[in-house]
């Protein structure tokens, strides 16, 4: 019994043995990982800050009433070119009644005060010509005549006003909606009878008609805070519109917002640039647009692409691994420059010539060979 467990023993050990030797003998035939390599390069780097925005009209403006009423007719349609002073829309009154008829009283009363100093005027009028009272009681009688006429025409203006919108109805009456300044009507957001109300001090009205001219367009966009310190009013900048993508537009810098705007989680900048726009291409306001800010550039500087970097963990400084010998590599804190977020300048730490490890990407070989 002993000498067949002593046997069975001995056959464990050995199988256990030849394990422990295929292990190591298999672990000493591994093939070294090999890692590509790149070398640092010249070239011109140039920073820029992109602004997401829209392309709108320089001078655009609303058309609104000045008496409520009732859209009787509209003239014009979207995308029509108009002069200044032309006729857009009219507008129908229709009238309070209770203004209506208080307008109607005050027409009577001051008909009946007319119709008074009209008999004392005319009365006094002969008694002076007579010598039968003096000229300082003849003029009182005129003055309150005249005054008693103002008075009637006044009443019977302000009851055509309240009835029909206008005295003459002529092109300056309120009923009248006219272009203000020269452009391309951009919308009409009304029908004809649709209800309007005027615009004044508590109410900004009913919009007719927008217009703008579209020979004279800006860019509105917004940048992050972090750029928005190294722009400058005045700077040359390009344009692009999402609609028309085969084109830059140049523009200039006009304004920076002095106040940011939060917007989730990050502070914006609110940015304004004139745009050349010639006149044979088709610009519609509203187009969306990016402008592409040129911040700082540098030519003929040694640099790696940024994806050859590396970070430390703890201080989250950059390095670089430097081949050392075959297959070794040697760690190599970096100094970085100006980046594109593709190429950084390399300022120390690594020169021409040196083979920089891509840390995340094996030769093709090793992988050829890890496939087999």
């Amino acid at each position: 019994m002993n000498k067949t467990v002593k046997i069975i023993f001995g056959i464990v050990a050995i199988i256990a043995l030849a394990f422990v030797l295929k292990y190591f003998k298999d672990a000493n035939s591994k093939s070294i990982e090999d890692f590509k390599v790149e070398e640092p390069f010249y070239t011109s780097i140039n920073t820029k800050a992109v602004a997401t925005g829209k392309l709108n009209p320089e001078e655009e403006i609303e058309l609104k009433p000045q008496i409520s009423g009732i859209v009787d007719k509209i003239l014009v349609e979207e995308g029509d070119i108009v002069s200044k002073g032309d006729l857009i829309a009219k507008i129908r009154v229709v009238p309070n009644e209770q203004s209506l008829v208080s307008a109607k009283s005050r027409i009577s009363s001051s008909k009946l005060s007319y119709d008074n100093a009209k008999t004392l005027y005319d009365r006094n009028k002969t008694l002076f010509e007579k010598g039968v009272i003096s000229q300082q009681d003849f003029e009182n009688s005129e003055l309150s005549f005249n005054q008693a006429k103002e008075s009637l025409a006044q009443a019977q203006n302000d009851y055509q006003i309240i009835k029909r919108g206008s005295i003459s109805g002529g092109s300056s009456a309120n009923t009248n909606i006219v272009a203000q300044i020269p452009g391309t009507i951009l919308e009409i957001p009304v029908r004809e009878g649709d209800q309007v109300i005027q615009s004044n001090n508590f109410n900004a009205g009913t919009t007719i008609a927008t217009i703008a001219d579209m020979s004279k367009m800006i860019f509105e966009g917004k940048v992050d805070e972090a750029e928005v310190g190294k722009l400058q009013e005045g700077k040359e900048i390009r344009v692009l519109l999402g609609a028309i993508t085969d084109k830059e537009f140049p523009a200039k810098l006009t304004f920076v917002a002095p106040k940011g705007q939060e917007e989730n989680g990050a502070v914006q900048f609110t940015i304004k640039a004139d745009v050349e726009v010639e006149q044979s291409t088709n610009i519609r306001a509203g187009y969306s647009a990016n402008a592409e800010i040129d911040i700082e550039a540098k030519d003929s500087v040694l640099a790696i692409r940024e994806a050859l970097l590396q970070y430390n963990r703890i201080t989250e400084k950059p390095f670089v691994e430097i081949l050392d010998g075959e297959n070794k590599y040697r760690k190599e804190n970096v100094t970085l420059g100006l980046s594109d977020g593709i190429n950084v300048e390399i300022t120390e730490g690594v020169k021409e010539g040196d083979k920089i490890k891509v840390w995340n990407k094996a030769s093709k070989d090793n992988e050829d060979d890890e496939n087999d």
